[in-house]
């Protein structure tokens, strides 16, 4: 009986991976950002928001954390020249790109925190972005406490790293620890605002929470 279960659940795997690669190949935006030079369809979300909020800015030093394969660190390190700083990092390899200054290694690791830092060599930040996502399982709860504690490093990393009146664009999944989050997002900035780009799947259940001027 477990063999046919093993087997049932292989079928049922393939079927929706199959259905994902699809839904994929066919997508618009990614059509369009392969079309356009774009390294992934996530361009085009950082490229709304960034649009109607008018976040990057000439002269600006971005971190943009969760970059790889580099659609945003594509978008952000156009934005903020002449003149600009964008320093990426991600736990997988990301291609080298004009501009932009890369560190491979989890944000999770001291040490790779410890490295980021020093890359800034005390200079503050003018605006967080982070796309970051764990390796989902499948798992609702685990994979929903994952996508918090990173949201709330970024947070932390902001505490320390980023300046007064500065910005801040995280991506969260609505669930448990996100309306402590939001709390946490309030008494740090002046505005805390929800965003959910047109990019995003519809059955995604990711958003992005911008919160804008860092209090002191």
């Amino acid at each position: 009986m477990s063999g046919k279960i093993e087997s049932n659940k292989k079928i049922k795997k393939n079927k929706t991976t199959k259905a994902w690669i699809t839904e994929h190949v066919n997508d618009a935006y990614v059509q369009r950002a392969r079309a356009e030079g774009w390294r992934s369809r996530a361009a085009f979300k950082l490229t709304e928001i960034d649009d109607k909020d008018k976040l990057l800015k000439p002269g600006m030093t971005v971190v943009d954390l969760g970059s790889a394969p580099g659609s945003w660190s594509q978008i952000a390190a156009k934005r903020v020249a002449p003149g600009g700083r964008l320093i990426a990092l991600d736990l997988l390899p990301m291609d080298a790109l004009h501009g932009v200054e890369f560190i491979e290694g989890d944000f999770r690791d001291d040490e790779i925190l410890k490295k980021l830092t020093d890359t800034l060599d005390g200079r503050q930040v003018d605006l967080v972005l982070s796309d970051m996502a764990p390796n989902m399982s499948g798992i609702g709860v685990v994979d929903q406490a994952r996508v918090m504690l990173l949201a709330e490093l970024t947070l932390e990393f902001c505490r320390a790293h980023l300046k007064l009146g500065g910005d801040m664009l995280v991506k969260v999944f609505q669930g448990d620890g996100f309306m402590e989050l939001r709390r946490d997002l309030q008494q740090q900035f002046e505005t805390l605002q929800m965003r959910k780009p047109a990019a995003s799947r519809n059955r995604s259940a990711e958003i992005y929470l911008l919160a804008r001027n860092k209090k002191a």
